[in-house]
């Protein structure tokens, strides 16, 4: 009986530890594919030879959450101010409410106006925001992060801030990333995701 309960037990552990590995393999893949991405961009911020001074926190599952989905039915648009001083035409889409080490939060979901009657990006959401990171270890402007209305399931989303990133601003001047609305600011550090650009 003994012996099969540290088989079991060696068994848990093993399996937790592959689920780990696996979580950090499938967020390393995904960063290589984001600076492939924004390496390919014609407007790219950055050249190859500055993506050296990409860097990112380690992969935490921690951080990767099942959130409930609030929608926000027959909101007007507004406009989010940007780091250019222009604005950009946005619609709230719903809400996001979760826990962080037993911290109720909230983050605002938005869609950009402009991308609700195009067919190549009507699926796409966007949430950019603030935490307690910012300043110190990650651009002071916030970050962002990207879902897709197809994401969400019977009231739940998937929301992994190990994939959030900077934006353009981050990197160089000269471009309009909007900036995240106060409502957006979280209370708490995220240590997670795309770190401060160190060009």
């Amino acid at each position: 009986m003994l012996m099969r309960c540290l088989i079991l037990c060696i068994f848990l552990l093993s399996t937790q530890s592959g689920f780990a590995q696996s979580y950090s393999d499938d967020i390393i893949a995904y960063r290589k594919q984001y600076v492939k991405e924004l390496l390919e961009d014609a407007r790219s911020p950055i050249k190859p030879s500055q993506t050296k001074f990409i860097f990112f926190f380690p992969p935490d599952k921690k951080y990767s959450i099942m959130a409930d989905f609030v929608p926000s039915p027959g909101v007007k648009p507004f406009l989010i101010n940007t780091h250019s001083g222009k604005q950009k035409p946005f619609k709230e889409y719903g809400q996001l409410k979760f826990q962080i080490d037993g911290k109720p939060l909230v983050l605002h979901v938005y869609q950009m106006i402009d991308y609700i009657n195009d067919a190549a990006h009507k699926d796409d959401l966007f949430i950019p925001f603030n935490d307690k990171t910012n300043y110190e270890t990650t651009f002071a402007g916030g970050r962002y992060i990207d879902l897709k209305i197809s994401d969400i399931k019977d009231g739940k989303l998937l929301l992994d801030f190990n994939k959030c990133y900077n934006p353009y601003c981050a990197y160089a001047d000269g471009y309009s990333c909007p900036i995240p609305p106060k409502e957006n600011s979280l209370d708490i550090e995220i240590p997670v995701g795309e770190k401060m650009f160190q060009h």
